[in-house]
């Protein structure tokens, strides 16, 4: 079964669900947005995604600008810990869409990532 951790509002997110129905893939949504990841399920996917955690923040977004950037740029170094404590407070914060496939992972950006994982 391959999980795609969706946002309906994402353009990349919307693309890959449809990937995922027009391949015909067992397939479930997770909407994360309204069932929030907790530390364990985050800290597991950013293993399978083989990336640090912050990798993982959408730095654009208005939530990074207004909390965190600022100690970024004043030379404050966040562990990784810290980091998934951010993304799990801020659930907006995770980059999106994130589809996995057994021991697979990839961010959906672009959306023709995910054949990497999808493939036979």
């Amino acid at each position: 079964m391959i999980l795609i951790y969706h946002n309906p509002e994402s353009k990349d997110s919307k693309e890959c669900l449809e990937i995922l129905e027009t391949s015909k893939h067992n397939h479930e949504v997770i909407k994360y947005e309204e069932k929030p990841l907790d530390e364990l399920k985050l800290t597991k996917i950013i293993k399978l995604l083989n990336i640090e955690p912050q990798e993982l923040i959408r730095k654009s977004s208005k939530v990074w600008k207004s909390k965190f950037q600022h100690l970024i740029d004043d030379g404050h170094h966040f562990t990784a810990e810290e980091y998934i404590k951010i993304m799990i407070e801020y659930q907006e914060l995770i980059e999106r869409p994130i589809v996995i496939n057994g021991e697979k992972a990839v961010i959906g950006k672009p959306p023709k990532k995910i054949f990497d994982i999808i493939s036979k």
